[in-house]
C-alpha cells in the first residue's frame, strides 16, 4: 500500500487549496493528498459574471495573512500574468471575480501534484494509523482528515430545480439555453440576486425582469472599517471563548456584513435603471418588494403575492432563478457510521476545538478537521475567504503536533 499520509483533504475548493499551499511551503516534508470529485478546480463557476467583483480585499487571498512573503500571493499571480502595474494603477482593493478565480486556478496548478481530481471518496473506516478509505481506485491511509465539503444550494421547500427553475449557481452554465425570453423572475434580496437581476436586464433587452423579495428594498452591506473587524483572525478567538448568548448576539449584530446584503454601487445602479425606465415610459425592470413567489409550476407559471395587501400578479416565466443562498453540507456525512463517534452539543451540533478539530471519543484515533461547518463555534468566517489563510496555518500546525506525538508514542513503544 501507499505510505500513510499525515493528512488527507476531502474536497478541493479555496480552503483546501490554501491548505495544500501551506503544506507546499512548510519547512519539513508533510505527506498530504487532496481528493476532489470535479475533473478540475472550479469555484462558483456559474456566477463568474464579467463585471462581478469580490467582496473581500485581494490581500485576503490564499496566503498573505499567513505568510506575506509567499510566492502564491495574488500579487505574485498578477506579476506572473503581466498585470501587476495595471492593477496598481487601477487603485482597487476588490478584483473581478473572474480574475480571482483565475488566480485560484493558477495556484491550484502549482500544487496539482498534491491533488487527485475526478475521484469520489467512500468507505471511510478506522485503521491502526487513523483512517482508511477508497478514492476512485486508490486505497488511502491517513492519520488525519481535513473535510472541506463546501456548501449546498438552498431552495425553498417544495421547489425543485428543472428546465425552467434554476438555482443561481447554474446561471452561466444554463443561460445559453434561453432563446429570447419574455419574462424572467429572480427570487432573493442578496448580492447574487441583485447581480442576476442586473445580468438578465442587460443580456435580454426584450425581456421583463422581475425581482421578488420580502424586504422593502435591497439592503447595503456594512463594509465599514470597524464592522469588518468581525472578519479579523482575533475575532475567532473572541467568538470561540464567548458564551452562547453572546455568540448569538454577535451573529445578529453583524449579519449585515455578509448575509442577504448587496454592494451599495449595485443598489444605486439598479435604482437608476428603474427610474430611467419610468422616465422613458417603458418599464421592464420590475422590483416587487414586500412580496413572495407562490404557485410555482415546473413550466414556469407563478404568482407574485404582496405581503402587504395580498394582491396577486400572475407571471408566465421563461425561467425562475432562486438566488436563495446556500446551506452548509453535512461535514461528516462521508464518515458513515463513524460519525457516531463525533461529540455533539445539546443542539446536535458538532463539538469542535479551537484548532478546528472535531471532538471524538476513544473509538477514533485519527483527527478530523473541518473547513466550514464551524460557524456555531468559530463565527462568521467559518466558510468565508477572509480568514482562510490563517485558518489553514492553524490546522496544519495542529496536524503536525498530532503527527509528532504519534511518532513519539510509536518510538517509546518500540523501545519498551
Amino acid at each position: 500500500m501507499e505510505p500513510v499520509l499525515d493528512l488527507a483533504g476531502i474536497g478541493f475548493g479555496p480552503s483546501n487549496l490554501a491548505l495544500a499551499i501551506a503544506v507546499e511551503e512548510h519547512a519539513l516534508p508533510v505527506r498530504a493528498r487532496f481528493f476532489e470529485r470535479q475533473q478540475r478546480f472550479g469555484w462558483h463557476r456559474g456566477m463568474l459574471l464579467e463585471d462581478a467583483t469580490m467582496q473581500v480585499s485581494f490581500l485576503k487571498d490564499l496566503v498573505t495573512l499567513r505568510n506575506p512573503t509567499s510566492g502564491f500571493s495574488f500579487l505574485c499571480y498578477l506579476r506572473d500574468r503581466g498585470r501587476l502595474i495595471d492593477f496598481v494603477n487601477h487603485k482597487n482593493l476588490f478584483p473581478l471575480r473572474k480574475e480571482f478565480h483565475d488566480y485560484f486556478e493558477w495556484a491550484a496548478a502549482r500544487v496539482g501534484h498534491h491533488v487527485s481530481y475526478g475521484v469520489e471518496v467512500s468507505q471511510v473506516r478506522t485503521c491502526a494509523e487513523g483512517f482508511e478509505f477508497t478514492a476512485g481506485d486508490q486505497d488511502v491511509r491517513t492519520r488525519n482528515l481535513v473535510l472541506a465539503t463546501g456548501l449546498e444550494a438552498n431552495l425553498p421547500d417544495g421547489i425543485e430545480a428543472g428546465d425552467r427553475i434554476w438555482h443561481n449557481k447554474d446561471l452561466l452554465t444554463r443561460v445559453d439555453t434561453l432563446k429570447d425570453p419574455r419574462q424572467v423572475v429572480v427570487v432573493g434580496a442578496g448580492q447574487s440576486a441583485a447581480e442576476a437581476v442586473a445580468f438578465f436586464h442587460d443580456r435580454f433587452p426584450g425581456a421583463e425582469v422581475h425581482g421578488v423579495f420580502a424586504r422593502y428594498g435591497y439592503s447595503p452591506a456594512d463594509d465599514s472599517s470597524f464592522a469588518n473587524r468581525i472578519f479579523d483572525p482575533a475575532a475567532v478567538d473572541d467568538f470561540y471563548a464567548a458564551p452562547e448568548e453572546v455568540k448569538a448576539k454577535l451573529m445578529g449584530y453583524h449579519a449585515n456584513t455578509n448575509y442577504g446584503v448587496v454592494d451599495g454601487d449595485l443598489i444605486e445602479e439598479l435604482y437608476r435603471r428603474v427610474y430611467r425606465e419610468k422616465v422613458v415610459g417603458r418599464q421592464r425592470l420590475l422590483l416587487h418588494n414586500t412580496s413572495r413567489l407562490t404557485g410555482v409550476t415546473t413550466d414556469g407559471k407563478c404568482v407574485v403575492e404582496s405581503l402587504a395587501d395580498g394582491s396577486r400578479l400572475p407571471i408566465d416565466a421563461d425561467v425562475i432563478v432562486y438566488a436563495t443562498g446556500y446551506r452548509p453540507a453535512n461535514p461528516v456525512r462521508l464518515l458513515g457510521d463513524l460519525a457516531g463517534h463525533c461529540a455533539r452539543d445539546e443542539r446536535g451540533r458538532l463539538q469542535v476545538t479551537r484548532d478546528y478539530r472535531v471532538v471524538t471519543d476513544d473509538g477514533l484515533r485519527g483527527g478530523i478537521y473541518l473547513q466550514g461547518g464551524t460557524e456555531h463555534t468559530h463565527g462568521i468566517t467559518s466558510s468565508l475567504l477572509s480568514n482562510t489563510a490563517v485558518r489553514v496555518g492553524e490546522i496544519l500546525d495542529s496536524v503536525l503536533r498530532r503527527v509528532a506525538r504519534h511518532h513519539s508514542e510509536f518510538t517509546l513503544h518500540a523501545v519498551q
